[in-house]
């Protein structure tokens, strides 16, 4: 079956909202419903896309422009999740490469940007083997790993 993005509307929201978590990973993001509240308030910077295997809603991933933070060129996927029964399957795999296809397109975007808890060895593993590379800790602490993109100057430090 194949993995598609599509918008989160009416016709799915309920769904993407009651996507269950494995209860090991329930502290590790915020609430589907809670994304797709913040992304209403910030429609010109949030993307939000629910994953989808064929015609079911599988999952869910949200990415921002950093424009409010006077970095336009520059994206940070920061909501990712896949329901626990369609995990270890490679949709996620499948459904990142999509977003980093979709980022990519956007004129001028320089630099990829994604956060874990540095405690999740998994999310380390899984994003290094994308190509993400650990430039250090955030002031909360999380792990902040960047794609740098074609003709990218260097990032600056944390």
């Amino acid at each position: 079956m194949t993995i598609t993005l599509q918008a989160v509307a009416e016709h799915n929201f309920d769904a993407i909202i009651k996507l269950p978590l494995l209860p090991e990973q329930q502290g590790y993001l915020a609430s589907n419903a809670y994304s797709i509240a913040e992304a209403s308030f910030f429609r010109e910077t949030h993307f939000p896309r629910a994953i989808y295997l064929g015609d079911k809603p599988i999952g869910f991933i949200m990415y921002a422009s950093l424009l409010d933070d006077g970095q336009p060129d520059e994206y940070s996927i920061f909501r990712f999740m896949v329901e626990s029964g369609e995990q270890g399957k490679g949709y996620g795999r499948r459904a990142i490469a999509l977003v980093l296809d979709e980022i990519r397109s956007r004129p001028g975007a320089t630099v990829i940007y994604i956060c874990y808890l540095p405690k999740n060895p998994v999310a380390k593993a899984f994003y290094g083997s994308l190509g993400f590379v650990e430039t250090g800790l955030d002031e909360d602490g999380d792990m902040i790993a960047e794609i740098r993109l074609d003709g990218a100057c260097a990032a600056p430090s944390l």
